[in-house]
């Protein structure tokens, strides 16, 4: 059985019973929820007000294809509001991620989700934003930064470094190499290690936070990936290619707490000019 053919079971059943196992379900990452885990939460609450409580974010669905929730049974227009508080990312970082979003995101259902006002509660430096020729060039200046902020009191657990794909690892783990650090390639089991550099794909990247991330590999048909933009048939799924990858690129680059490096091998990801303004181009 899969687990969408789980849940779609677990659903019929709630349905059927007429004692609820749960008053109140508290439901996070919601915007990674798919059809079944929705239909699923819908008869864990029934029609009881208030027994269901969704937290998540727009910016960071990354995993399911958007899809209406009223149809399913939830239905949050004019329950929702946006949090404007960030705690988690310095004001600098926070706010160069957003502009790969955007100053609003809308849901299939028409809510809105306006960010334009959203503050972090510290401050940091600012982001580096790094274009070079090489591959070579880019493990040099991934190399340095990581270097850097070891030097100034950053312990290698705290240090996270991110690509698109597994086919690119190889240069994340050359460039904590470089800087004479150990790394370790977290798996689906998303561990640390004390000692290590953290170094994973963009999707693995979700959940952690480190207080200094670097995001590298951000190439021309790399980011959006290439084998995805191929593989769709219609406008439609294009775009939906294009917003998800934009959405992994701020998923990597907000796990960072106080440093952000994001770096690319020229002709850059054109996220990178939505990204900032001011790449520079060794």
């Amino acid at each position: 059985m899969t687990q969408a053919a789980a849940f779609t079971e677990l659903a019929s059943v709630l349905a059927e019973s007429r004692n609820a196992p749960f008053d109140f379900a508290v439901v996070d990452e919601a915007q990674d929820l798919s059809v079944s885990h929705l239909r699923f939460f819908a008869a864990l609450g029934g029609e009881r007000p208030n027994a269901l409580f969704f937290a998540g974010d727009l910016g960071q669905r990354i995993f399911q294809q958007p899809f209406s929730w009223k149809s399913v049974g939830v239905d949050v227009r004019g329950r929702s509001r946006t949090l404007r508080v960030s705690y988690r990312a310095s004001h600098q970082i926070r706010r160069q991620a957003d502009r790969l979003l955007g100053p609003e995101i809308t849901d299939v259902d028409g809510n809105a989700e306006d960010r334009s006002d959203t503050v972090s509660v510290f401050n940091g430096p600012p982001p580096q934003i790094r274009v070079v020729p090489t591959e070579s060039d880019e493990i040099n200046a991934v190399a340095g930064w990581l270097a850097e902020q070891a030097h100034d009191g950053t312990a290698p657990h705290e240090l996270g470094v991110f690509v698109r794909s597994e086919g690119q690892l190889a240069r994340a783990e050359a460039a904590v190499a470089a800087a004479g650090l150990l790394c370790k390639v977290l798996d689906q089991h998303v561990e640390a290690t004390g000692g290590h550099v953290s170094v994973s794909t963009m999707h693995l990247a979700k959940g952690l936070e480190f207080r200094a991330v670097a995001v590298m590999a951000c190439d021309d048909e790399m980011l959006p990936f290439q084998e995805r933009i191929e593989s769709v048939g219609d406008d439609a799924d294009l775009q939906e290619v294009y917003d998800t990858e934009r959405h992994l690129l701020y998923v990597a680059c907000t796990r960072a707490r106080d440093g952000l490096f994001v770096s690319g091998v020229n002709p850059a990801s054109e996220f990178l000019d939505d990204l900032s303004s001011h790449t520079v181009t060794a």
